[in-house]
């Protein structure tokens, strides 16, 4: 159970002051947040109209409680000391339009398929965490975009404005956070049904994955795995083993903590613990723009007991890892805080020894996540940003390769997919070329790998995991 920050009983949520105070004072207030000089915030024209979707927020009921936090932290615990890998995989950013049965139960379906490949790799549990029911605002590298001599507010995901390129639409609009909520619950609805429901049963997500294997161009190569798989299965079934595991799954969210208004209206005081817990998600985190020690988005994170993750990037230094699990995980408890390094191919080898040797050795309990596609972007020559599938692989071999030599366990993978067969990220089974991506390319920001992208990935890892 939880309780709301802000207010009273019979208040009027309308009347309250701008930038309404926590009840629990480990929770600074959005005043206190931004006089930090947040980063990455949108520019609201209307201040009323950010109180009353703040208050509108606060007297919603929570996404997902506090105990489920709770499970998803011994989990990752368990990610920290080698004893389970985590899947971590959804939309760059979700709109709101993608909020549909078939879209979701898609990327559901990839997640869970690349999922039993890798829990069979590894044999140890994988967590599966999506990154959806939450993921609608992204940070921006400028402020603004120009089209053919025309400028406006870049888009920041449908939480802040519009992807159409009007004045009107890239305008933000503090009633898109109430949107965020709504959409965000209906997506939750729909993936905890999908998982209770049969869906998520072992058997009938084993046979989608040799259908892959089949029917695939590639699958030849990943057909005496998936035969071990077949086998298995077969020999659990002839000795009756039926274990609820088989028939069902536990799905957690998650999504970067980015709008401060959203996050702070729905971090909630936890009435078992008297804890602040952030309830519009299983695990949130910090990206690579929003990490600044002193910053309002380290600052928050550091008051919640959810879960949490910090992306790491080249110009990440052991130094910065050290003092922002200080301030993040002060009682250095397993499960808490993990690391998502995104380096690039090209610098993975390079970077990523001795920042993970100087953590390590510090003490520092901490899962170790690999992103490897936010440091392999490119803009095409027709202008499309993509990803080659082949230095997605290098970044994550590179960073297996490296916990291998230090003795450390590479607890999982966090990638950007989709279940449909979109063109958005070249190469792969499937060869996808450059000149291929206008075929389908759905982003609204960056590049996703497709259904035959995201499983060929799966495999792939699993052989990677099997060496270590």
């Amino acid at each position: 159970m939880v309780r709301i920050l802000g207010g009273g009983p019979g208040a009027n949520p309308l009347a309250r002051p701008k930038y309404p105070c926590a009840v629990s004072s480990e929770v600074p207030s959005l005043a206190e947040l931004h006089a930090r000089g947040a980063a990455q915030q949108p520019t609201y024209p209307d201040a009323s109209a950010v109180d009353a979707a703040v208050a509108r927020l606060r007297s919603f009921p929570p996404l997902v409680f506090a105990g489920e936090c709770d499970e998803l932290t011994d989990q990752l615990a368990a990610v920290s000391r080698g004893e389970a890998f985590l899947l971590q995989g959804g939309d760059c950013a979700e709109t709101f339009e993608g909020v549909t049965a078939d879209n979701i139960r898609n990327k559901l379906r990839v997640l869970l398929q690349m999922a039993v490949v890798l829990t069979y790799a590894a044999s140890v549990p994988v967590v599966k965490l999506g990154r959806f029911a939450g993921q609608y605002a992204k940070p921006r590298s400028s402020d603004l975009e120009t089209r053919d001599g025309v400028t406006l507010p870049a888009y920041r995901g449908d939480a802040v404005n519009g992807f159409e390129f009007t004045e009107a639409s890239r305008i933000p609009d503090p009633q898109r956070l109430v949107d965020v909520y709504n959409a965000s619950s209906a997506t939750l609805n729909l993936v905890r049904a999908f998982t209770t429901g049969g869906y998520a049963d072992l058997r009938q997500v084993h046979a989608w994955n040799t259908d892959f294997v089949l029917g695939s161009a590639v699958g030849s190569r990943y057909e005496a795995l998936a035969n071990e798989i077949d086998r298995a299965l077969t020999f659990m079934k002839a000795i009756g083993a039926d274990p609820d595991e088989f028939h069902r799954v536990q799905m957690h969210s998650s999504h970067e903590a980015l709008v401060l208004e959203y996050e702070h209206a729905m971090t909630r005081i936890d009435s078992r613990t008297q804890n602040p817990y952030d309830v519009s998600g299983h695990f949130v985190w910090i990206g690579e723009r929003t990490r600044q020690l002193d910053g309002a988005h380290v600052e928050l994170l550091s008051r919640i007991k959810n879960p949490i993750g910090v992306k790491l990037g080249p110009t990440s230094t052991a130094d910065d890892a050290i003092a922002l699990a200080g301030r993040l995980n002060p009682d250095n408890t397993a499960g808490r805080l993990t690391f998502i390094t995104r380096m690039g191919a090209a610098k993975v080898r390079d970077l990523l020894p001795p920042l993970v040797e100087k953590v390590e050795a510090a003490g520092v309990q901490v899962a170790w996540v690999t992103d490897p596609m936010h440091g392999n972007t490119y803009e095409a020559s027709s202008g499309y940003k993509t990803r080659r599938f082949d230095d997605v692989i290098a970044e994550v071999q590179g960073f297996f390769d490296v916990h291998r030599a230090l003795g450390t366990w590479p607890g999982g993978i966090h990638v950007e997919l989709t279940g449909d067969d979109v063109t958005e990220c070249v190469g792969g089974g499937e060869e996808l070329s450059e000149a291929d991506l206008a075929g389908r390319y759905e982003s609204v920001c960056d590049p996703r790998l497709n259904r035959v992208q995201s499983l060929e990935l799966a495999f792939l890892v699993a052989e990677m995991l099997r060496k270590a």
